[in-house]
């Protein structure tokens, strides 16, 4: 795979620890971009001279997962390209596995992998319901093929056929954070590209420790707005305006509700948990950019 495939990895301030792990499960000989989503990686130096296949670019803001990763797949002069979180380390012969199955599938956009437990979080699937379900009970029980066609993949880990794009710029960059991948997926579809999940293609992920280390109280307040915010601008893009009220308005009232309930009896997490849920919905109703960040790390 040396001179097919290059990989991306987005950081923001990420753990050295981690990212040190990431970095190690790649082979050698596989071409690495990380891009720094702020002004400045830390230990820059000692990072390219630990690993001779990295390069490290500073995006001077924070992009998010999309606009970091459209940042880093226009610097890549392969033919594919791995996005990465940096919180996901590839197993033992990833690559390997990796070429064999671009052979069976070559006329793909995206690919998406795998991880230990599919109980909680599954790592692809179908937008229709009985699909879905089918495909959910047969992942679970591992009834599945190697290399199986589906609708939508997770993010934490894609490999991108860069022919099959005009330009690089393949994610939203109207998202921040949450349903960027299954945007990109829903785009596909609509015009007939296949998208494939491999099981083969194992990954171990951590799970949302990509960026800084802060507080879980400040990651919980990110997620629940981004999420929220996401939610409803997928549903108004992909579908239509009212189509996203029918989906969200259930949740913008009982966010407000749980809001005012638990400032009456001063559940200080429990109110702040509801009212970034209802502040991203009502962002995202009033077309207002994602624009919500921990300024801490600004």
């Amino acid at each position: 795979m040396k001179n097919k495939i290059t990989v991306i990895i987005v950081t923001y301030k990420t753990n050295e620890n981690i990212l040190k792990r990431c970095l190690s499960a790649i082979s050698r000989n596989i071409n690495i971009i990380i891009v720094e989503n702020s002004r400045r990686f830390k230990n820059k130096d000692l990072f390219l001279k630990k690993y001779k296949n990295l390069k490290i670019i500073c995006s001077g803001s924070n992009l998010g997962y999309g606009g970091g990763n459209n940042f880093g797949l226009k610097q890549v002069k392969t033919k594919y390209a791995l996005i990465l979180n940096p919180d996901a380390f590839c197993q033992k012969s990833f690559f390997k596995i990796l070429n064999n199955q671009i052979k069976l599938v070559k006329d793909f956009y995206l690919i998406g992998c795998s991880y230990k437990n599919y109980k909680k979080i599954i790592p692809a699937g179908f937008f229709d319901n009985k699909r879905h379900t089918k495909f959910k009970k047969d992942i679970i029980s591992n009834k599945i093929k190697s290399i199986t066609e589906v609708d939508w993949i997770r993010g934490f880990s894609i490999v991108v056929n860069l022919n099959k794009f005009r330009n690089r710029n393949i994610f939203d960059k109207n998202y921040f954070l949450f349903f960027e991948e299954i945007d990109l997926c829903k785009y596909i579809k609509k015009r007939n590209g296949s998208i494939f999940f491999s099981k083969d293609l194992k990954i171990n992920h951590l799970g949302f420790k990509s960026s800084a280390n802060i507080s879980n109280q400040e990651i919980e307040n990110l997620r629940n707005w981004h999420y929220m915010w996401s939610s409803f601008y997928f549903y108004k893009k992909n579908y239509d305006f009212l189509f996203a009220l029918k989906k969200m308005s259930g949740k913008l009232f009982r966010s407000l509700l749980k809001v005012l309930f638990y400032q009456i009896i001063f559940h200080k997490l429990k109110k702040n948990k509801y009212l970034f849920r209802f502040l991203g919905i009502s962002y995202s109703i009033l077309g207002l950019p994602s624009n919500y960040r921990i300024n801490k790390f600004d």
